[in-house]
């Protein structure tokens, strides 16, 4: 136990010895106070820490989190069985060591039953607050835990994703420039002329790169102005097909997907009159298709990789489909997701928020009602044996409420942890999980 709680537990030994001593004992002198004061120690030092650890026991090998169920059913059971022998020591303790009023024999023949019942009932009492009070904290410590994680997700995700898109910007001005370079020397008028369409493509890039997805109509478009742009440099050498139906256009696609695929096919490939390189641009089903023919070229600078790596990282972040690639020895091709709506994803994710957050709500309700219903039940049980016994010991009708109440109480005990409508819940979700399979 931590040393806060200890603290506490001799205030309320205080507090409590204070009252039964002026208002129980009729001697008010100093040896009777100090006779209150060490049983008000025993009794709370026992129980309240005995309970205090148990629960801390309980905290450490079967968290809440972990096994809620399991831990509910060990807990209601632990803290009978503990309640039950610390109350019957602190009474014999009491009674028959302190007190001297009854036998080792007397106490355990009878004649403290009722006073043991009622103390147990008691204890039972304040430790199903002790367990309620764990749960609630350990709860909102989950709580906690698990907003912060999705927001570090969320905000590594966003910044891999900005980062990602980043990328296009200058990649697609360097190389550019260079294949803009490599035209001033072989062909001045020709390179004038892709200055000019480069300046309209550097539009399109400025224009979609901040964007998450674009229409696969708007990247057809984009890519046959870039296709005319590698026209102006490798002329016959280079052969360009599209065959994509309209049906496809209004589907999404990454932004410049096409044009870092097309720059692959050009970099790692040779391409001259006699032996042309041919690129192809066509659908496949769901899945935007761009395939050449391998005519590999060596490599005098190694790749930077940044061109498939960065689609492929892009899509990861906002679908579960995959990008997939084909290599055949006379054939490269790349098969690129098109969607059928754009992913919500901050909406969608905000919603799913919202929706965790109503389901933990509700079962935060219904496991507190559970609780309250145990405690009044341990209280008024409590209450009604007393009155019972006091007014009448022969008559024993206390049987009936708390038969009664107990089977209710067992009843919301499983149909908050075992049999009720999240054990519903969980078997709907493992058949769907197998459907799905």
């Amino acid at each position: 136990m931590k040393r806060k709680n200890f603290i506490i537990l001799f205030w309320v030994s205080l507090a409590v010895s204070m009252f039964f001593f002026f208002v129980f004992t009729e001697e008010k002198n100093l040896e009777n106070f100090l006779y209150t004061l060490l049983i008000s120690f025993i009794y709370s030092f026992v129980l309240g820490g005995g309970n205090g650890m148990l629960n801390s026991f309980l905290n450490k090998k079967i968290p809440w989190s972990e096994a809620t169920t399991k831990r509910a059913v060990i807990s209601i059971i632990s803290i009978i069985v503990a309640n039950f022998v610390l109350v019957y020591f602190c009474n014999y303790v009491n009674f028959v060591l302190i007190q001297k009023t009854a036998t080792t024999e007397e106490f355990f023949l009878g004649k403290y039953n009722f006073l043991n019942w009622f103390t147990i009932n008691i204890a039972l009492l304040i430790s199903a607050f002790l367990h309620a009070r764990s749960f609630m904290e350990e709860l909102k410590k989950t709580s906690r835990k698990e907003v912060v994680e999705q927001k570090l997700i969320a905000k590594s995700a966003n910044a891999q994703f900005e980062s990602l898109k980043n990328q296009l910007d200058p990649h697609f001005l360097f190389n550019s420039l260079n294949v803009l370079s490599s035209l001033i020397d072989e062909n001045p008028r020709q390179a004038q002329k892709f200055t000019a369409s480069m300046s309209k493509i550097y539009r399109y890039v400025l224009e979609q790169k901040d964007k998450e997805l674009v229409t696969v109509e708007d990247e057809i478009e984009f890519a046959k102005t870039y296709c005319e742009l590698l026209k102006t440099r490798f002329e016959d050498s280079v052969d360009f097909t599209f065959d994509v139906p309209k049906e496809d256009y209004q589907k999404y696609v990454v932004p410049l997907a096409l044009q870092l695929l097309l720059e692959n096919c050009i970099k790692h490939n040779f391409a001259t009159s006699s032996k042309p390189l041919t690129i192809r641009i066509f659908s496949d089903g769901k899945t935007l298709c761009i395939e050449n023919n391998l005519q590999i070229r060596e490599q005098i600078k190694e790749s930077s990789g940044i061109g498939l790596a960065n689609i492929v990282q892009r899509y990861s972040l906002l679908t579960e489909r995959n990008v997939f690639i084909e290599k055949s020895e006379d054939h490269f091709k790349v098969k690129l997701p098109m969607l059928i709506a754009k992913p919500q994803v901050s909406t969608s994710k905000a919603e799913d928020d919202s929706a965790a957050y109503k389901r933990a709500q509700k079962r935060v309700k219904e496991i507190k009602s559970f609780y309250m219903n145990l405690i009044s039940y341990c209280t008024v049980c409590s209450f009604l044996i007393f009155i019972n016994l006091f007014t009448s010991s022969k008559n024993h009708w206390f049987w009936f409420p708390v038969l009664g109440w107990g089977i209710g109480v067992a009843s919301h005990a499983f149909q908050v942890f075992g049999v009720g409508e999240s054990w519903q819940e969980k078997k709907i979700r493992e058949i769907m999980n197998k459907q799905k399979k």
